[in-house]
């Protein structure tokens, strides 16, 4: 038998034992809507090998909602939670969880007078529940089919036999009140990835478009699988195959770190049979504002602050210079260290010698630290932040500059008697002479090293700026509006509401946008940064912004083709967007708004997302632009309702593409009353060429009529969209899209 068959078989043994398991399971330990568990009663409901519980979980006096582990011979102070509700929700002693009698799963808190978090299954006919003995907690309708499962709405945990697909992902708790930055991702590429906000990637197996799952096995094996079941990649846990493990699970860590754990006979606690990176120093900002990472002989590590100052008592580690300190500065070295940007997560790379990488960080008021490394390639990587992380190893071969303001010193001026007594007989001429010879060479200095400074600076800015280890990476510019004047050729070229095209230094082409808005400078550079760290293939990059003088700009890679309404409109370009190319441009729609949506540490309103606002590039790939201006525009909003009003839009935009209309509220009511009459072939776009799979046109206007449901309830989130669009998900005939609407109407 081949190594594909035995994969194949492994997966359909998988398979077998999980269906029974489950038929099992549902028979015996049914939960009937409208049960309840609370916090106060500490009542749970258990599978049929009574293996898994779930109820309140209590995490020194706030409680979470979830599954944990319940085997007998697992002590209560090892029992681990192997998914929550809502990923991170704490609630008080008075909290309760429902299912209720609509088939939706309800975690309210009376203290906070609000659900802190639902299913939102109320719609799919739900009529009982069960926690199945692999520890998957199921709700299933009345033909036993499951609609909703904790294991496709993981936490930080993978159990046996769970699947983690492209899309879905792990979030690391925390270990305090705060969000935790670390992710695992099944990308679209094939790749399994941890990751440090969006941005920062710092471990990566798998890809490119090979892998389409992973699964840890009950073997202890963790496999990536590509579309036929087969392994791409492999790791084994330290006990693989080992039969008298128990369990295992998969769990990203607060530390950022990923790691395998079983359970023996006769065990106390768990162990840890694998983890992704050895050395923890190597996971991104592992000491976070803590001082730099330090690994020692026994496989641990501390944080250490080598330039914090000894009469400084605050906990924070940060470098101690600002570009305002009156004293001067100087620049102390450090061998066998390595520094990053943590706030932002970029730095600025320039190839050039230790001593030049020195003198630029000292002659530039705006770098903080540079570290020298020279892998083959020397390269300087300036920070210019005080905001940094790192590490310390004799291994290392880098060295790092940090600049500190001067302390002042105290010079007490001599006696005048001290005074040395100079002769009175003054050579007044001799004297103008010198002073006018002074003041000329003063000036010509002055005049070089500002030529010098600003030559260099245009250099730095023109260098890619890349975060920890991510090469395609950067970080945005800031741009004076002289520099914003001069590369548009003072906005020349308008390409759109307020776009402008132009030309930074490289002919590199940018699309800038004037927001032409009085936004106030800390709110619009804090809203900057984060989306500046925001990165996806279908995203539009920001790379600079302006912020001077009560201008604000933003400045964008550009797209060659321009905006898809443009290219409808054109009729040589109308003809390139095929039956295909319009459903690709939605599908990549769909998920660059899923990804901010869900991928993002903070959920990401797009708040304006038109056919206008998508562009096509040099290969037709489509990229969203625009997205989370909201949070620059106006003050920061809870996710409630925004994600239902981008799905809205999206399917305005879907039809406005079918179609090939310009008023997208038109055409929604004119493709609605086609489809109705069984003549969807009419509603599409008469000019596309090369035909249309009818079916696609069915699936595709029945989940467009979803997103325009005008009860926002009713409508399904962007990643049932997606799956809808990939030919993963079925979806059923929608209701009249307008009822809702008509029925509050006066």
């Amino acid at each position: 038998m081949g190594r594909g068959d035995r994969i194949a078989s492994y997966s359909n043994l998988l398979l077998s034992i999980s269906i029974g398991s489950w038929f099992l399971s549902v028979v015996s330990s049914q939960i009937p809507l409208g049960s309840k568990l609370t916090v106060e009663e500490n009542n749970y409901w258990f599978s049929t090998s009574r293996d898994y519980a779930i109820g309140f979980l209590n995490f020194s006096d706030q409680y979470s909602f979830g599954v944990r582990f319940n085997a007998i011979y697992i002590p209560s102070s090892e029992q681990t939670a192997i998914w929550t509700a809502g990923w991170n929700v704490k609630v008080s002693s008075k909290a309760y969880f429902e299912l209720s009698p609509t088939g939706e799963m309800i975690l309210f808190d009376p203290a906070k007078g609000k659900t802190v978090w639902q299913s939102k299954t109320g719609n799919a006919s739900v009529e009982s529940a069960v926690l199945l003995d692999d520890g998957n907690f199921v709700l299933l309708n009345r033909n036993k089919s499951a609609v909703w499962q904790s294991f496709e709405s993981p936490s930080d945990t993978m159990l046996s036999g769970q699947i983690l697909s492209i899309g879905q992902s792990l979030r690391a708790s925390s270990r305090d009140s705060l969000t935790s930055y670390y992710s695992l991702h099944m990308n679209v590429s094939g790749e399994m990835q941890l990751r440090w906000e969006t941005s920062v990637i710092y471990w990566s197996v798998g890809g490119p478009h090979s892998a389409k799952q992973a699964i840890l096995g009950s073997d202890g094996i963790l496999r990536l699988l590509d579309q036929r079941s087969q392994a791409v990649w492999s790791v084994y846990g330290e006990d693989h195959n080992d039969s008298d493990v128990k369990f295992r699970f998969l769990r990203l860590d607060f530390d950022g770190n990923l790691r395998i754990y079983s359970w023996e006979n006769n065990a106390t606690s768990w162990r840890t049979v694998w983890q992704a990176i050895t050395n923890q120093c190597d996971v991104f900002a592992t000491c976070a504002n803590n001082g730099i990472c330090i690994f020692n002989a026994s496989d641990s590590y501390f944080c250490q602050c080598p330039f914090r100052s000894t009469i400084d008592s605050k906990s924070e580690c940060l470098i101690p210079y600002k570009p305002s300190c009156e004293s001067g500065s100087s620049m102390n070295r450090y061998d066998h260290v390595y520094l990053y940007g943590i706030y932002p997560p970029n730095k600025t790379v320039v190839q050039t010698s230790l001593h030049q990488c020195r003198s630029l960080c000292q002659k530039d008021p705006s770098c903080h630290a540079a570290s020298f490394v020279n892998n083959g390639t020397a390269q300087c990587h300036i920070m210019n932040s005080q905001y940094v992380g790192g590490q310390s190893d004799p291994s290392l071969g880098s060295v790092t500059f940090v600049k500190t303001c001067s302390d002042p010193i105290a010079v007490l001026p001599a006696p005048v008697s001290a005074l040395r007594k100079v002769s009175q007989k003054i050579c007044v001429a001799c004297l103008l002479e010198v002073a006018a010879a002074s003041i000329v060479v003063f000036l010509m200095l002055q005049f070089g090293i500002g030529v010098y400074l600003f030559r260099r600076r245009k250099h730095m800015m023109q260098k890619s700026a890349s975060p920890h280890i991510v090469p395609n990476a950067t970080g945005c510019i800031m741009f004076s509006y002289s520099e914003i004047k001069d590369l548009t050729d003072n906005f020349k070229k308008q390409i759109g509401q307020n776009v402008f095209k132009g030309v930074l230094p490289g002919n590199r082409l940018v699309a800038v946008k004037d927001l032409n808005a009085s936004i106030e400078e800390r709110r619009f550079r804090t809203a900057v940064l984060k989306i500046g760290s925001i990165y996806h293939k279908n995203l539009l990059r920001l790379d600079g912004y302006c912020c001077e003088s009560g201008r604000r700009l933003l400045v964008y890679e550009l797209a060659k083709y321009g905006s898809v309404d443009k290219c409808l409109e054109e009729p040589r370009m109308c003809k390139r967007l095929t039956w295909r190319k319009r459903i690709d441009i939605c599908l990549s729609v769909a998920r660059a708004v899923s990804y901010l949506h869900t991928g993002c540490r903070e959920f990401v309103s797009h708040g304006n997302l038109k056919c206008e606002n998508v562009v096509l590039d040099d290969e037709l790939e489509a990229k969203v632009s625009e997205f989370g201006l909201r949070t620059i525009k106006a003050e920061a909003s809870s996710s409630g309702g925004l994600a239902e009003a981008d799905v809205r839009d999206f399917g305005k935009m879907m039809v406005v593409l079918i179609t090939g209309w310009r008023n997208a509220d038109e055409a929604c009511y004119w493709a609605y009353e086609k489809w109705v009459k069984a003549e969807k072939e009419m509603a599409m776009d008469q000019r596309i060429v090369g035909g249309v799979d009818l079916q696609e046109l069915e699936r595709a206007l029945r989940i467009a009529f979803w997103c325009l449901q005008g009860d926002e309830r009713m409508r399904p989130s962007i990643g049932e969209v997606v799956k809808v669009l990939e030919g993963n998900l079925t979806v059923d005939p929608p209701p009249p899209p307008f009822a809702h609407n008509q029925q509050r109407s006066p």
